[in-house]
């Protein structure tokens, strides 16, 4: 299990300094702060973020808003505005690339914490509107856990087993998620290294331990699979 991870663009070190120690205390990875639009784009590159919260205003040519429209563009994570200008004008601009939340300076942790968990959530579910999936940003998957989202790497996954119109995620780490969903579209989703065993379970390859008769040995965890797949993944496996 990963923390979700933040990109904080504020030209002014402490101010960008004081979010970034907001944001450790409340649960989440905070990057390295940018200063500037190339700053920006080589971490957005660089690290992934999971979510960015944008100063509008910046020195140099271009600003957050543009920012915002290279994210749109080419990175496909959320994003919240940051400002402490809020006249009608700045907000009708910030409007045009459709921001996640505004946050106005000056505000508090608890703000903060909350337009992150609001702009995930309405980032999650605009996706599910449009693809009627669960949501991947950047190899990982998002999963509700009581008031916070819990960033679930790809490789943290053990397997995935259906249940009805709710799947189970185990963890390597020995923990248990539940999501609503369907198998068959996570499977689209996930893509190699998983592999379909049966109609209720979906496993993580990197973790098999050993292929017996009909199931797989996944950590501590054992798997049934059925016998076509079991010729299937053996003659996978030998093409490796």
């Amino acid at each position: 299990m990963a923390k979700v991870k933040v990109l904080v663009v504020e030209d002014e070190i402490i101010t960008a300094d004081d979010i970034c120690f907001s944001l450790e205390d409340l649960g989440y990875e905070a990057l390295e702060p940018a200063n500037t639009y190339s700053e920006a784009i080589r971490t957005l590159e660089t690290e992934s973020p999971d979510i960015a919260i944008l100063d509008i205003t910046l020195t140099g040519k271009k600003n957050g808003i543009d920012i915002a429209d290279k994210i749109n563009e080419d990175f496909g994570i959320p994003f919240i505005f940051l400002s402490s200008n809020s006249d009608k004008l700045t907000v009708e601009e910030a409007k045009k690339v459709n921001p996640s939340a505004f946050l106005i300076k000056p505000f508090h942790k608890e703000e903060l914490f909350s337009s992150i968990e609001v702009a995930l959530h309405n980032f999650t579910e605009t996706q599910r509107e449009e693809s009627e999936e669960n949501i991947i940003i950047k190899n990982a998957l998002f999963v509700k856990q009581d008031k916070q989202f819990i960033r679930l790497n790809f490789d943290d996954i053990l397997f995935l087993k259906s249940d009805h119109v709710y799947i189970n995620l185990q963890t390597v780490q020995g923990e248990i998620y539940t999501i609503r969903g369907s198998l068959n579209k996570l499977e689209e989703q996930l893509g190699a290294p998983f592999f379909r065993t049966n109609r209720s379970f979906l496993v993580h390859l990197d973790h098999l331990v050993s292929i017996n008769a009909s199931s797989l040995q996944l950590g501590e965890h054992e798997v049934p699979i059925g016998k076509k797949q079991r010729e299937i993944l053996l003659a996978r496996l030998s093409r490796v």
